[in-house]
């Protein structure tokens, strides 16, 4: 029985850990995945390639002898498909993913006989997991937000600049500002509001302890980001919060529109992605209508899958020699 075109590894890197998955170069879908809790450490040399190594290739073996010992393709182990093509998407590369580069193309072949390799910014592979490989934009918000977009000849990037230079209308900075708004109340000052006070004393203790809770943390976004929720909680009945929301709405909408391709080159997709948008209504409603505004030439669209998807569908378009999506030194690096 003849053997499979082989399989693809997609691995997604970020702040809660590494997730790999694979699948059937000819099937990306159907994939077996394992994840780590551990995130990648990042050093004075940016992302760190030896501890992704450590933590990767075994992750990696053991997904390839589970593979083997299912009999997929139907062929026996000695006679299995190897892995012929890998695409690792992570948190920083963009900025932090020179040891990544240098490192990863000639380890990956030497430890696991791949030489096709794709090193890609998570927002690239929030972007092939969204769309595919469709021009479009995507906006992947969580703790941070950023947007891009492609008309498959070049990347557009807006934002994804961190919690104190931007991320403008991720959950970082909703909850800075539903905190501003409490702390406002709290002192008596004008734009303040009782129900946010409210709820950061539920949630945090007394209001004039949270600057020794959240200045000495070093995860003050995450810490920040917490609070969101309870910032999309008050807005149905106030206005302090609902004012906040259309806020970020607007700055999403405004960072789609700064990627998604010009309205001469026809309807833009505009799919949203990450934990923020699990808010509902209350950052929802406020979006259409932004999008509306900014964007008239956009269509919404639901993303079809996450950045581990994502990277399974850059690996199997690296492995049939489909890769549409634009390179970039520091984007979509690929090793042949």
């Amino acid at each position: 029985m003849t053997s499979g075109p082989g399989w693809v590894l997609g691995v997604d890197s970020g702040g809660s850990g590494l997730r790999v998955a694979l699948a059937p170069a000819d099937a990306p879908a159907h994939a077996v995945s394992t994840a780590s809790r551990e995130p990648v450490r990042t050093g004075p040399g940016g992302i760190d390639a030896a501890h992704l190594l450590e933590q990767l290739l075994p992750m990696a073996r053991t997904l390839l002898r589970r593979a083997a010992e299912a009999g997929a393709y139907g062929a026996a182990e000695a006679e299995a498909p190897g892995l012929v093509a890998v695409a690792i998407g992570a948190a920083g590369m963009a900025t932090l993913g020179d040891d990544l580069r240098a490192v990863l193309p000639h380890a990956l072949a030497q430890a696991l006989g791949v030489r096709r390799v794709a090193l890609a910014a998570d927002a690239v592979t929030a972007y092939a997991g969204a769309l595919d490989q469709r021009p479009g934009a995507v906006v992947a918000a969580g703790t941070g937000m950023i947007a891009l977009g492609t008309d498959l000849t070049g990347w557009r990037r807006a934002d994804g600049w961190g919690h104190l230079l931007g991320d403008c209308g991720g959950g970082a900075w909703i909850g800075r500002a539903g905190l501003e708004a409490a702390m406002r109340a709290h002192d008596g000052r004008r734009g303040g509001s009782a129900a946010l006070l409210e709820r950061l004393e539920a949630v945090f203790g007394p209001a004039e302890e949270l600057p020794g809770l959240l200045y000495p943390r070093s995860d003050r976004p995450a810490l920040l980001a917490s609070f969101a929720p309870e910032v999309a909680r008050c807005a149905a009945d106030d206005p302090v919060a609902r004012s906040i929301l259309a806020g970020a709405a607007d700055d999403i909408a405004a960072a789609a529109a700064a990627v998604c391709p010009p309205a001469s080159s026809g309807e833009c997709e505009v799919a949203l992605t990450g934990g923020l948008f699990k808010m509902g209504d209350p950052l929802a409603v406020p979006l259409r209508a932004a999008l509306a505004h900014q964007l008239p030439h956009a269509r919404p669209v639901s993303a079809a899958g996450d950045p581990l998807a994502g990277s399974l569908t850059v690996a199997a378009a690296l492995a049939t020699g489909s890769l549409r999506l634009p390179r970039h030194p520091r984007m979509l690096h690929v090793s042949l």
